[in-house]
């Protein structure tokens, strides 16, 4: 029995390593209460990735002991979020995945307290474990639900980050006009949101996020991005400025500043819009 067992189980970690993409082997898999199963592979150049179903999306993508590698497109355009808010002195990341996104704030930005705020306990800990994610006094991880944590925190954020994603969609309760309202009453006076939203090819509810978003904040900037389903929308007071022009100028200081390996000012260039008729014309979620 003992061996048959061992057979089936070693079937079952073969089966998922042939659902990965062409070049990564599998090095853990848990299951998990909230997103079923946790499985984390690593491919050839050491690249970990983080997914919530065998062949499914990519959720995360870290090189340990590099923060700053930034793998997926819409991770390299959020540093964009500086040009508007240049001085940030606190973040909040909804959604951690491998910690990509605070890892490296929490590197680039040595005077900035981040807040993480992941619902799965699982997530958390393969961060921690597998994806280089080390807390200090300026990065805290919190295992709590994002909008009750929202709803309940007393602090005051200058840069908010949404971008917590089930296997195949955002969950319900944080894109409604109510929750973007929470979020809206924790940003400070020049604060801004930015999210991370599946384009309407993958998302039947894009533009009903993207008329939401308008509908709390008024001020919404998309950044579209080439070759991928991922759109990054900014709002929030500091949306309604500055003007183009400077906000090309910045990315590229930005770029330089904060070591990227990749042009921000030329993706900015390319990507960044109003939102767009169909956009516009969606329905509030409430």
């Amino acid at each position: 029995m003992l061996a048959t067992l061992k057979i089936v189980a070693g079937a079952a970690l073969l089966l998922a390593a042939t659902l990965l993409h062409a070049g990564e082997r599998l090095i853990h898999r848990e299951h998990s209460a909230y997103n079923g199963t946790l499985l984390v592979s690593e491919d050839s150049r050491g690249l970990r990735v983080l997914r919530f179903a065998e062949g499914g999306a990519r959720q995360s993508v870290v090189m340990p002991g590099d923060p700053d590698h930034l793998e997926l497109a819409y991770v390299r355009a959020l540093p964009a979020a500086l040009a508007w808010v240049p001085r940030p002195r606190r973040i909040l990341v909804v959604g951690l995945g491998g910690g990509s996104i605070p890892r490296f704030l929490h590197h680039r930005l040595p005077d900035v307290v981040i807040d993480a705020v992941e619902l799965d306990p699982g997530v958390v800990k393969v961060a921690r474990e597998l994806f280089d994610v080390r807390e200090d006094d300026r990065l805290r991880l919190h295992v709590a639900d994002g909008r009750a944590w929202i709803e309940a925190t007393p602090q005051r954020y200058d840069l908010a980050v949404l971008d917590a994603y089930g296997a195949s969609a955002p969950p319900p309760a944080l894109i409604t006009r109510e929750f973007l309202a929470a979020v809206r009453s924790v940003l400070t006076d020049e604060g801004l949101v930015v999210g991370n939203l599946w384009h309407r090819d993958f998302n039947p509810l894009y533009d009903d996020m993207v008329r939401t978003y308008l509908e709390v904040f008024g001020e919404v900037s998309v950044i579209s991005l080439e070759g991928v389903g991922n759109k990054l929308v900014l709002s929030g007071p500091a949306a309604a400025q500055p003007e183009r022009d400077e906000l090309l100028r910045r990315a590229a200081v930005l770029g330089r500043d904060l070591g990227l390996r990749h042009d921000l000012d030329r993706l900015l260039r390319a990507g960044l819009r109003p939102p767009d008729s169909q956009e516009r014309a969606g329905r509030v979620l409430t």
